[in-house]
């Protein structure tokens, strides 16, 4: 089968005692770094010596077969360099191809920034959304797009880009929008900082140092009225936009019915 084990994002006591046994006895394991697979098995005091097979985000389209194929007779362990393989981190298409080929696939829980990161925030966690990390082309503009979103929002960031993020999170979500960022969780300089995205944003305005995860405080419901909504599609149209595609972005931005949208400002430019 193929086993996708969650390994420590920081403090090596995370590491369960089913990794462990699993890491003593496998015979394959596909890594994501194979580097950092065998000092994560050093780190363990772990003497076996499987097959180390390199999976990551350039090659996994092409090996993923093989490594089906082999998880027909035996055991693959698949690592990645933190946290649970398939969630931003390679393994997905392996999975899929799996799942295809009628292959069992099952997985060792463990840490997880993603959960991590949400359970210290402070902010809710009956209902979120994970959105991967941060794109570098068109930040602004994703980050606009999920500014009505109502479940609280988690994300991963380069330290490198924090401080650009936060400064957009500030235009996209509104100075006032409260976020967490949760740096090195489970490491010896663990921080959660919490404030407004204008606070935070002008506290790393420095950037930082190491793994980064973004908490973003939900939207309020909407509550803008069908009239409102009307206005401002008329006025995007004003501005150059299609009227269908000025009337979905006000609905999902507002969570007003865009068939409404689009009836009411046809009714209004007929007049």
């Amino acid at each position: 089968m193929i086993i996708l084990a969650a390994t420590p994002i920081g403090n090596l006591g995370d590491a369960s005692r089913r990794l462990i046994e699993a890491l003593e006895n496998v015979e394959v394991i596909a890594a994501e770094d194979t580097r950092t697979a065998i000092h994560l098995m050093r780190a363990l005091g772990i003497d076996n010596r499987p097959r180390l097979i390199a999976l990551h985000e350039h090659n996994e389209a092409q090996i993923a077969g093989e490594l089906v194929e082999l998880a027909r007779d035996t055991d693959v362990l698949v690592l990645t360099d933190a946290g649970m393989p398939a969630i931003s981190d390679p393994g997905f298409p392996l999975v899929a191809a799996a799942a295809k080929a009628e292959v069992t696939v099952t997985a060792l829980p463990g840490p997880s920034a993603v959960l991590t990161a949400l359970a210290v925030s402070g902010l809710p966690t009956d209902r979120f959304a994970f959105e991967g990390f941060v794109p570098r082309k068109g930040r602004l503009e994703h980050l606009r797009r999920l500014a009505r979103e109502e479940r609280t929002l988690v994300f991963f960031e380069s330290p490198n880009r924090l401080a650009a993020t936060l400064t957009d999170a500030a235009d996209a979500f509104g100075a006032d929008r409260r976020l967490v960022v949760a740096r090195e969780l489970t490491k010896l300089h663990e921080e959660v900082a919490r404030g407004t995205a204008a606070e935070l944003a002008e506290r790393f305005a420095a950037g930082t140092r190491g793994e980064v995860v973004i908490v973003v405080e939900g939207a309020a419901p909407a509550s803008a009225s069908l009239e409102d909504g009307i206005t401002q599609v008329l006025a995007l149209v004003a501005d150059g936009s299609r009227l269908k595609e000025a009337a979905a972005e006000v609905s999902e931005a507002s969570g007003l019915s865009r068939r409404d949208l689009y009836e009411g400002a046809l009714a209004a430019r007929a007049r």
